[in-house]
């Protein structure tokens, strides 16, 4: 389903606003086991572990159905001055107090403001902790680091059902209005999937197909990496994996709910010059190649770790032609013939050619 225009997310290069910002409360360090904690968070999203497609936001409500997809995990890289700032995330937010426990524990519930701020922190350092496992700056791996650095989430401080990562200030923005954007794990990774692409290409999305591109690339990590907290963490998925950010499109779109989709058959010929529309374009040959690696004795992991690689290499204002040839010589070089050709077919399939 195509989304809602008001709700459209966007991409990196939109200029800063002017606002004061919460400071981190001050703490004193806390004893041990102060570069961990433990927080309370949705299972990515409540649609997404429950499949109730009649969840509603009821104005921030902790209700019994709600409650019920909460998760309890560990919270990890913390910096031990018992705020949301760490290794790899920094929370700042002008909506309600900034999270602080001296032990550390961040257990709080959807109707208070501090739980958005815990998702924030936490699905950062996810999505973080993702691109390392697949090995990009790790050492000996080849790959080089993305986004190796605390990087500044603003939770609620973008008063409209939007949000956005900017290039200008390196950070993201996180919306408020129908399901506040923090709340769904997904909205989070796809600004985090900005970030990543303008820190391997800055200036990533200066043309029509990079734009579409970029708000592609942002769903499919988004997924991909909920997906892989899912079986990290041993959280059920009872919802479409091909249509992310289900939980945050339940106040905008008809069930069952999806703010884009991976599998609309859409071709080059049917775009419409709009980068959410157009990007469902290249999501879709994202999504069955990574099928395509499965089925040839490969994997979901191996095909992220070439897609991310063959990122750098394309440039700014790349078109999807010189994009999916890159991906093209990307997999042939790390994964062989047969995967290369996986690439060229899906591609091919949507109306991209090289």
């Amino acid at each position: 389903m195509s989304p809602r225009p008001a709700r459209s997310l966007i991409l990196c290069g939109v200029g800063a606003l002017s606002l004061s910002l919460a400071a981190p409360a001050q703490a004193t360090k806390p004893d041990s086991g102060s570069f961990t904690g433990v927080a309370r968070i949705f299972m990515v999203n409540p649609v997404q572990s429950s499949g109730d497609q009649t969840l509603a936001d009821a104005k921030d409500a902790n209700t019994p159905e709600l409650a019920a997809q909460y998760a309890e995990v560990e919270l990890r890289n913390l910096d031990g001055t018992g705020t949301l700032n760490g290794k790899w995330a920094n929370v700042r937010t002008t909506t309600g107090k900034p999270a602080y426990s001296a032990l550390n524990s961040f257990r709080y519930t959807r109707d208070q403001d501090q739980f958005e701020q815990t998702m924030g922190y936490f699905w950062i350092n996810e999505a973080q902790e993702y691109l390392q496992s697949l090995g990009f700056g790790a050492d000996g791996s080849g790959l080089n680091a993305i986004l190796k650095r605390p990087y500044d989430v603003r939770i609620n401080q973008y008063g409209v059902d939007n949000s956005y990562m900017t290039d200008k200030g390196d950070y993201i923005r996180l919306g408020k209005g129908g399901v506040d954007d923090a709340e769904d794990a997904e909205v989070i990774v796809h600004e985090y999937g900005h970030a990543v692409h303008n820190d391997q290409v800055p200036g990533f999305g200066a043309s029509l197909d990079a734009g579409s591109i970029g708000e592609s690339f942002g769903d499919y990590l988004a997924v991909t990496v909920g997906l892989n907290a899912a079986g990290r963490y041993g959280w059920p998925v009872r919802a479409e994996q091909a249509c992310p950010m289900d939980w945050d499109s339940t106040s905008y779109t008809g069930a069952p709910h999806c703010i884009r989709r991976f599998d609309r058959n859409l071709i080059v010929d049917q775009r419409r010059n709009e980068v959410h529309f157009d990007g469902q374009i290249w999501s879709q040959a994202l999504w069955e190649i990574r099928g395509d690696y499965v089925a040839l004795g490969l994997s979901t992991r191996a095909w992220d770790t070439t897609l991310i690689q063959s990122q750098f290499g394309y440039a700014a204002n790349t078109s999807f032609s010189a994009a999916a040839a890159q991906t093209y010589a990307t997999a042939l070089s790390r994964d062989g013939q047969a995967a290369a050709e996986a690439v060229r077919t899906r591609f091919a399939a949507r109306g991209i050619t090289f």
